[in-house]
């Protein structure tokens, strides 16, 4: 796992309770605003897991890097919250520390005591379709 995204697990599942869903509403305002040739999620991939319409696209560069890009509304500040946690985490990340990242990363993060096992899921959904996307480029 990227030191990045270990370090915001780490702060995830040292944090009290209450902190942490302030720590999510942080992190929701943190995804980036699509880029012009992703206007209304061309090539973008949905996540139907998730309660909100949520699209993603990953790409990998020339580099090896991968390259993230997220939408969801921000009127589902959680949903949002995996986006930003997983675009500043994963920021220049390469192809093996994407797909070296474990698929129970919300778990690890302690999120489960915070949020619904529903929203869980949807992060996990979110998590597994970029690693697909990224293994498949």
């Amino acid at each position: 796992m990227p030191g990045k995204l270990a370090a915001i697990v780490e702060e995830f599942a040292s944090a009290p309770r209450d902190v942490v869903l302030e720590m999510l509403l942080e992190f929701s305002d943190a995804v980036p605003p699509l880029p012009p040739e992703f206007a209304e999620h061309a090539g973008m991939e949905q996540v139907p897991e998730c309660q909100t319409p949520f699209f993603l696209k990953a790409e990998v560069t020339e580099q090896k890097t991968v390259q993230l890009y997220f939408d969801c509304p921000p009127e589902s500040p959680t949903t949002r919250a995996f986006a930003g946690i997983l675009s500043e985490g994963l920021e220049g990340a390469t192809v093996d520390e994407v797909l070296a990242v474990p698929n129970d990363l919300y778990q690890r993060m302690g999120l489960a005591q915070a949020i619904s096992p529903l929203r869980v899921r949807g992060g996990t959904a979110i998590l597994a379709r970029l690693k697909r996307q990224v293994s498949a480029d």
